[in-house]
C-alpha cells in the first residue's frame, strides 16, 4: 500500500511540476506582451511583473517534491565517496530529515502567514491590490506537499533499509551515480 501511495505522489509531483510550468510559461507570455505594447504602442497592462513574481513563487514550490523524487536537489557530496558504504544510507537518510525539517519549519511560518493573510483580508501595495492570499495559499500547498512528499519517501526508504534493501534506499534517496545522470540527460 506504501508503495502506491508513493507511485500516486510521485504521478501527483510531475503534474504540479507541469503546472508550476505552465504559470512560468505564461508569466513570459505576459511580460512579453508588456514590453511589446510599452515599445510599440507606449501602452502598459500594469502588473505583469507582480503577476510574474507570484508565478514564480508558485512554480517554485510546485517543483520540490518532484525535484525530491528525482533526486535533484543541490547536495555537496565531496565527502561521500569517502565515506564507508554502509553509512551511506544513513547519511542520506540525515540529509533528507534535514531537508524536510527545514520544509517543516517553512510550512508552520507560511501557515501563521497566510491565516493572518486571511484574518486581515490583507492587499498587496500595489496598484493591483491583489488580496495576497491568492498568491500565497498554492505557494503555501506546494510547501505542504514537499514535506508530505519528504516523510512519504522517508518512510519507504526506513521500510527498505529495515529489510536490508540498500539498493533500493540509494534509489528513493541517495545521490545518482554518473550512470543514472547520464540515462537522465539521454532520455
Amino acid at each position: 500500500m506504501l508503495d502506491r501511495i508513493l507511485n500516486g505522489t510521485r504521478k501527483a509531483s510531475l503534474w504540479l511540476t507541469w503546472l508550476g510550468g505552465t504559470l512560468i510559461v505564461l508569466s513570459a507570455f505576459l511580460v512579453t506582451l508588456e514590453v511589446l505594447l510599452r515599445k510599440l504602442f507606449n501602452v502598459s497592462l500594469g502588473g505583469a511583473d507582480e503577476i510574474s513574481g507570484y508565478a514564480f513563487g508558485v512554480a517554485t514550490t510546485l517543483g520540490f517534491s518532484y525535484a525530491l523524487f528525482e533526486r535533484a536537489h543541490i547536495r555537496v557530496d565531496a565527502l561521500l565517496g569517502v565515506i564507508p558504504a554502509v553509512l551511506r544510507p544513513i547519511i542520506n537518510f540525515l540529509g533528507l530529515v534535514l531537508l524536510i525539517g527545514f520544509a517543516l519549519v517553512v510550512v508552520v511560518m507560511v501557515w501563521g502567514m497566510v491565516g493572518d493573510t486571511l484574518d486581515n483580508g490583507s492587499r498587496s501595495i500595489t496598484p493591483m491590490r491583489v488580496p495576497l492570499a491568492i498568491p500565497q495559499v498554492p505557494w503555501l500547498i506546494g510547501w505542504m506537499f514537499f514535506v508530505f512528499s519528504g516523510v512519504l519517501i522517508g518512510a519507504v526508504a526506513i521500510r527498505q533499509f529495515l529489510r536490508g534493501d540498500v539498493q533500493g534506499v540509494q534509489e528513493l534517496i541517495g545521490v545518482k551515480s554518473l550512470d543514472e545522470q547520464i540515462q537522465d540527460e539521454t532520455v
